[in-house]
């Protein structure tokens, strides 16, 4: 009995590991997907080696040491970005600056994924009032846009690195939401489902044990995205002036402060952190779509098939114009 026992659960882990190995194949067969993951790699060795790159003197953090005989240079061999306003490093406030966006990427994130799975797959397997009440609120919070919302719990909760990701966080949990609503309710009236009903299992058990699990693939794409738009949001918040602020080295914030220089010529203030907030953003977003192809190969194959479509009727229609002429 135990060989048996041993026998499956070897089985179930072989298939899963070549699940994985499937998926992994796919994404890597997409270019624009791996660049976005080197990228995204790179982002984080830059947020580990901050503090080598920028150490406090004194007391002082690296990326806060002022020299005002340095103020406003432009990329150096000494400055490799270049100085800020106040003589400070910018490639060292940068460095450092990727430790907010990806905190604050990826808390958002849990915040809304978490608070989210739990809603909706409430919402979505026992319905009736439940999904009435829960789905109705997401309506309420979906009728504002995510920045407006997160200004107006930022203005309630006060000025904090904390409230601003809780805030941004409760903006997105109904998009995640309604996701696993949807999710739950094409994967509940399955017959596994109803197998491990019939054996006795739990409704707990059923939703984190059964149901979710086969969910997971567009919570993940989600919240890949999900991740860059919770930086674009944090860093739209600093640089109107409502999110974190100065000394503390945010993208958003520097943008901010760069901005005002710009009409003196001192593009670098701004060309900088602009660029790696670019380079962040479009390094999840083409992760995001390299993991929807990955995780469901038919929406690749729709893709390759409307091109080819679009591609043929250009050709007929250049035929028949030659045919005219």
């Amino acid at each position: 009995m135990s060989n048996g026992n041993n026998n499956t659960a070897a089985s179930k882990k072989e298939k899963k590991y070549s699940q994985s190995r499937e998926i992994w194949k796919r994404f890597k067969k997409n270019p624009l997907a791996m660049i976005g993951l080197v990228i995204l790699i790179l982002m984080f060795i830059l947020a580990l080696v901050a503090d080598f790159a920028a150490p406090s003197v004194d007391g002082m953090p690296g990326y806060n040491l002022q020299d005002w005989t340095r103020a406003r240079q432009f990329p150096s061999g000494e400055h490799l970005f270049g100085t800020d306003n106040l003589g400070r490093d910018i490639f060292s406030r940068i460095a450092h600056g990727a430790r907010f966006s990806l905190a604050f990427g990826f808390v958002i994130v849990g915040i809304g994924v978490t608070a989210g799975v739990i809603l909706g797959s409430t919402a979505g397997f026992y319905g009736g009032l439940a999904d009435n009440i829960i789905m109705r609120i997401t309506d309420i919070l979906l009728a504002m846009p995510n920045i407006l919302l997160a200004i107006a719990i930022v203005a309630a909760l006060g000025r904090d690195m904390v409230n601003i990701m809780i805030a941004v966080g409760i903006a997105a949990i109904p998009g995640y939401a309604r996701i696993v609503k949807a999710q739950v309710l094409t994967v509940k009236n399955q017959e596994f489902v109803e197998a491990a009903r019939s054996c006795g299992a739990s409704n707990f058990r059923l939703i984190f044990r059964h149901i979710l699990p086969n969910c997971m693939a567009p919570i993940i794409v989600e919240s890949t995205m999900g991740v860059a738009g919770g930086i674009l949001s944090a860093a739209g918040l600093s640089f109107i002036g409502i999110g974190i602020q100065a000394p503390l080295p945010e993208w958003g914030a520097m943008l901010s402060e760069g901005r005002l220089f710009m009409l003196a010529g001192y593009w670098h203030m701004t060309l900088f952190p602009g660029l790696f907030i670019a380079m962040l953003i479009f390094s999840l977003n083409m992760m995001g779509d390299g993991l929807r192809d990955a995780f469901d190969p038919r929406l690749r194959g729709a893709n390759f098939s409307k091109r080819k479509f679009k591609r043929l009727q250009q050709e007929r229609l250049k035929v028949e114009a030659g045919e005219a002429n």
